[in-house]
Formats: structure tokens, sequence, C-alpha cells
């Protein structure tokens, strides 16, 4: 179980974008994906809990978070070796221990914990909650955004991880992001 939580070793430069529910980071994954001729890897949560509302309707649950972080692993750690320069991550386990730890009165699945703290990535962009609220089948929870981007920072900020703040309209997040992955990048040998 727990190798299918951990990271493989690879030769890119992981990003992850990470912030509640609606707040572009699907939109800005693509766009910096496709600004490095990289890849990204999408938030697995989104098909598999999709999948479960159009056959149960029924919404995530807390048996359903440790398939979850094994999905995203296996996306991660399959679409790390496609690239030598840059990987987007939609998400990661440690989103993925955010939401238990908001949804699930404070309690997040030992394993899923640990490797969302083992599990290193170079760079985080905390998206802040200034972009418009799209609803679907999957988000519940528009008049909570401002609680639930503070308990993101706060976990980057308790567990001492690199993070950028960004706000403002898509291309201006888009701009800051590039800055920002274009210095990870000029440090490599």
């Amino acid at each position: 179980m727990e190798e299918k939580l951990k990271q493989e070793p690879s030769n890119c430069i992981k990003v992850v974008l990470f912030g509640p529910e609606s707040t572009g980071k699907t939109t800005l994954s693509r766009q910096l994906a496709r600004h490095y001729n990289s890849v990204w890897a999408p938030e697995y949560a989104r098909e598999y809990l999709q999948n479960k509302w159009n056959n149960e309707r029924k919404t995530c649950e807390p048996k359903d978070l440790l398939p979850i972080a094994i999905g995203q692993m296996n996306l991660e750690n399959s679409l790390a070796k496609k690239t030598d320069s840059v990987l987007i991550c939609d998400t990661n386990l440690l989103e993925t221990k955010v939401y238990s730890e908001t949804y699930y009165s404070g309690v997040c699945d030992s394993i899923i914990e640990k490797f969302a703290l083992e599990n290193k990535y170079d760079l985080y962009f905390l998206t802040y909650i200034d972009t418009p609220w799209e609803a679907d089948d999957l988000r519940d929870k528009p008049e909570e955004r401002l609680a639930m981007f503070q308990a993101f920072q706060e976990t980057l900020i308790k567990y001492n991880k690199p993070y950028v703040l960004l706000k403002g309209d898509i291309q201006t997040r888009l701009k800051i992001a590039i800055n920002q992955i274009n210095k990870l990048l000029n440090k490599q040998p």
C-alpha cells in the first residue's frame, strides 16, 4: 500500500496548484503545461467523484480518500516520467489531507498524511478566492471559501512548504507563475 502513495524519483521540477475549489487551479495547470510544452497531472478526485455521483448520487466519503490518493499518485508518477523540465500538478496528497481534515472533523488517514508530508514538491501555488465561483455536481461550499483558503494557507505554513500566493485575473496569475517556475528552471544544473 505504501509504495502506491510514494513519489517515484524523477528529473523534473514539480509544482502544485493548491487551494480551495473553484479558484482556477485546473485552468492555470493546463496553461502552464502548454507554456512549458510539458505535462500536467490532473485532479484524479474530480473524475473519481464525478463517476461516483453519476452512478450512485453520492458525494465523497472518508472511504473514498485512499483510492483517490492512490489514483493521484499513480497519475503523478507516470506523468513525471514524461518530462525532464516541469510537472504541473493540479493537486497533491497534501490537498487531500486538507480536505479530509476540514470535511471529516480534523481526521486524515495516517498513511495519506505520512506521504502528504513526505512527498516533495519544489513549489506550491496557493490560489486565492478572488475568482468567480463556478457551481458543478461536486463543489459544495461556496459560502466557506475564505475558511477553506485559510486552512490551505495554514497547512503550507505549518509544514514549511515553499509557496507563492496567486491573486488576480488569470493573466496576472499566469505571469507570476511563469516567473516563479523560470527561477526554478534557471537554478537547475
